[in-house]
């Protein structure tokens, strides 16, 4: 696993907000509220939906409630849950040069959450792709080495580039 750290610089500001992630212990999997990538971005998610592994950090995939091609799970409650096509992440709102951490190729920005998850975005490619990891995963110290099973998949369908 490659993991360093630097800077974001010159990454345009966009005036939306992160949406929360709910879980739910119903049967159906955690309810993932769907994030509304269109066009382009869309078409990239739906691709990145068909690459994604079977597990993630150990944790077996499960379905969303509801099923989208823009949500996935892994694990129980509280999963290990991914959306793409999410807004710009309000830190590089407000922050455009936050630390950003590189795993396998892929940069990801962590931030984390009030309950002791962490949320990363990925970072500098052509769709925002958020992984919530909770606090059973990432404890105190906040690992984000279960972002390695999610590497290969982001690479191969998420392009490099700046979302405007």
């Amino acid at each position: 696993m490659t993991v360093s750290f630097r800077r974001l610089a010159g990454l345009p500001a966009a005036a939306l907000l992160c949406t929360a992630v709910a879980c739910s212990a119903t049967d159906r999997g955690p309810v993932v509220p769907t994030p509304p990538p269109t066009g382009r971005q869309a078409g990239l998610c739906r691709a990145l939906h068909a690459q994604l592994p079977d597990s993630v950090g150990g944790l077996k995939r499960r379905s969303t409630d509801p099923a989208s091609d823009f949500t996935a799970a892994w694990g129980g409650s509280p999963a290990i849950v991914l959306r793409c096509g999410v807004p710009k992440p309000e830190l590089l709102q407000r922050n455009p040069g936050a630390d950003a951490a590189e795993i396998d190729g892929v940069d990801w920005l962590p931030e984390r959450q009030s309950d002791g998850s962490v949320r990363c975005t990925t970072t500098l490619r052509e769709a925002w792709v958020e992984v919530t990891l909770p606090k059973r995963i990432a404890g105190d110290a906040g690992d984000i080495s279960a972002l390695t099973d999610l590497a290969d998949a982001v690479k191969k369908t998420i392009p490099e580039g700046i979302i405007s």
